[in-house]
This record gives structure tokens, sequence and C-alpha cells, in this order.
């Protein structure tokens, strides 16, 4: 807990909304950007009453999930300025997985104990709305016990369009289908000014948020996500999670928030002179952790890190920032690795045990909805 001497040491107002935290009020989105600002001894108490908050919640347990990404394409018509995964149609790196080859991964999947497939891919004029719904099939085909965490809103707008049914009649259709639940990716930063500039083509934010609570409303969990350090400010990242926190408050629909720092070493975005940079290093990815535990309170329980984007030494200290989750084994990561992430695609089980409990923390296997199947 935080020490009485720092505490009284630190800025007043910093004091005020770090007591507020303490005493289960609702932080306002001006405390959150205060917070995202705080520097030197503030920052110190940010991180303990983060931590402290945290241990209350779930003890001193990190969970982690046995997993496997799909990515089924990479042609994607929507041209985001931030991928480096995506090629447009007709380039000599495009590819496009048939069933067969899916059924084949999420059998190895299978022989891997995982519990979970994670199945995205881009926005390919190919695809078909049976295409959609033949992954589903396959999926609970091959092990009807696996879950399945599959299609972001974009790719739930996409199969609307391609089949001219509602975003409740897909949701509908991919559920019955198999679908578990839905990845909350394609959020970006809920905030269309930014969207013009790193997302054009994309669903807009009350796209996303109409999707994301159509789903929650159907019984369809789901996650949410927040990628960050690129041309957006504090006062974006706090507009984007007041949205989330709205949402949860109506929906109780998120299982998670992952936060997803930009990786800038490849995007497109990285290039432009209009719009430069923001990027954040190491002391403003771990505040975002902690304002995200305090701001979200008890409406979001779970904290994820990315142990790809962030590398897997500063993954192990969130771990005391109000992080909770390492995330998941995540064979054949491909996105991240796209963009220049050079951590890798793989984290066996048995690693990721030992790098929780190096950190002080217990591990326990998790399944998609934090469901704990084993401590260790």
């Amino acid at each position: 807990m935080l020490t009485t001497q720092l505490f009284d040491q630190i800025d007043p107002e910093i004091r005020r909304i770090l007591i507020k935290s303490l005493n289960s009020e609702e932080l306002t989105p001006n405390d959150a950007l205060k917070l995202l600002k705080v520097s030197g001894k503030e920052f110190l108490a940010l991180q303990q009453i983060a931590d402290y908050s945290c241990q209350q919640k779930k003890e001193n347990i990190v969970t982690f999930v046995i997993n496997r990404n799909i990515n089924f394409s990479n042609i994607c018509s929507r041209g985001c300025k931030f991928c480096s995964f995506s090629v447009p149609k007709g380039s000599k790196d495009g590819f496009l997985l048939d069933i067969e080859e899916i059924k084949k991964k999420i059998m190895e999947a299978k022989e891997n104990h995982c519990t979970e497939v994670c199945i995205q891919g881009g926005i390919n004029p190919d695809l078909t709305y049976d295409y959609y719904l033949d992954i589903l099939k396959a999926a609970k085909e091959i092990d009807p016990e696996i879950h399945v965490h599959a299609f972001s809103p974009q790719e739930i707008y996409n199969a609307s369009n391609l089949s001219g049914n509602s975003i409740k009649e897909v949701l509908r259709d991919f559920k019955n289908a198999g679908l578990d639940s839905i990845p909350g990716t394609a959020a970006e930063i809920l905030v269309d000014d930014i969207r013009k500039i790193i997302c054009p083509n994309k669903i807009s934010t009350n796209q996303w948020i109409e999707i994301i609570t159509q789903a929650h409303e159907m019984g369809i969990p789901t996650t949410c996500t927040i990628m960050y350090g690129h041309v957006e400010d504090l006062k974006d990242r706090v507009e984007h999670l007041e949205i989330l926190r709205t949402i949860q408050k109506n929906t109780r629909g998120f299982t998670e928030f992952v936060a997803l720092p930009f990786i800038k070493e490849n995007p497109i975005l990285s290039k432009s002179k209009e719009h430069p940079l923001k990027p954040s290093y190491g002391m403003a990815d771990l505040k975002l952790f902690a304002v995200a535990r305090l701001f979200f309170k008890d409406l979001i329980d779970n904290i994820q890190c990315s142990w790809v984007k962030l590398g897997i030494k500063f993954a192990q200290i969130s771990l005391y920032y109000g992080v909770n989750d390492f995330s998941g084994t995540l064979m054949e990561e491909n996105i991240s690795r796209s963009a220049g992430a050079t951590h890798g695609q793989y984290l066996p089980p048995d690693e990721i045990i030992y790098i929780i409990k190096a950190a002080g923390k217990r591990p326990a296997q998790r399944d998609t909805l934090y469901n704990i199947l084993k401590y260790y």
C-alpha cells in the first residue's frame, strides 16, 4: 500500500484523485487526464494505487490463455495507414486461406491444447458471406469445445454489406454457426477526427459502438481495445476510455481491456509529414495501464498487456501497474510482426508461467471468459 510519507509529498490535486479511487468513487475524464500527465512522485503514487487496486480485485493472480491466432487473409481494401500486415488485391504477397487450410490450423491448435482460436483477416473483396460462416462451422466441426473468438466489428460490418442482412441478423447467423465472442479490435481511437487520419475507410465511432452494443445485447461478449501512441493526444485517449466505460455500464459485455501501443517501424503513418507521430515510451504505457485500472474500477475487471507489442520484459513490469492478464500463447501472431514488432509469434505456456512467477505473481490458466482452469 502507498506509504504515508510519499502520499503526503505529492501534489494535492493528484492526492485528491487517488483518494477518490481508494474510496471507490468514479473518476471523471478530467481526473483521468490529470493522472495521464503525472511524473516523479505522483507517478510512483499512481503505480502504488493501481497495483493496490488490482491486488484487491485479483489478489496476486495473473492469468493467461492458451490460444492460437489465425489470420485467414492479408488482402484488404481499407488501406489503414497504421497497418503493415495488409496488402491490396493483386499483390504478389497476398493470400487467402481456403477452409481446408483453416481446418488444419484449428486442428494444430487442438493438438497444442488451445482453448481458443482467434480468427481475423483483412476486408478481402473476394470474401463471401458463406466464407465467414464456413470458418465458424469448421472450427466447431473439429472441436465443439474450442472457443471461437472471431471477426472484429469491421468484419461484422463487411459481412452485413455482403449479405444485405442487418448487423443483428449477421450476429445471429454467426452465433448459430459457432461464434462465441468477438475481438474488440477496429477500435483504434474512438474519435472520428483521429480515425479520418489513420483509418478513413473504416467504420465510424458510432458504427463500432452500435456493433459492439448489439453483440452484447445478444449475449455475445467482446474484448475492448485501444491502439495509442500515433497521432492522438491524451484527451483523445481519455475520450476513448470514457466511451468504453459508458458501454460497459449499459451492457457489462466487455471481458477485458487491452492497451495496444502503436508499432511505428513499418506503417505508412510513420512516414507522414502532415500528421507527425506523438509516440509513447515506457512511462506513458505504464500510466495508461494504471489509469485504466482506476478509471474502469469495478466495471472492467481484467486489464491485459500485449507482450508481442511491449516486449516480454516490459510486459512483465506492467504486472505492477494494474495489469492482471498476460494475454496468450498466440501461435502464429502476424499483424504486430508485420508492423515491426520483434518479440516473437509464440510464447509457450511454461515460459509464460515462469515470467509471471518471476514477477512475484501467481500464474493461472484461464479460458476466454476468464474462468480459471488451473493454478500454478
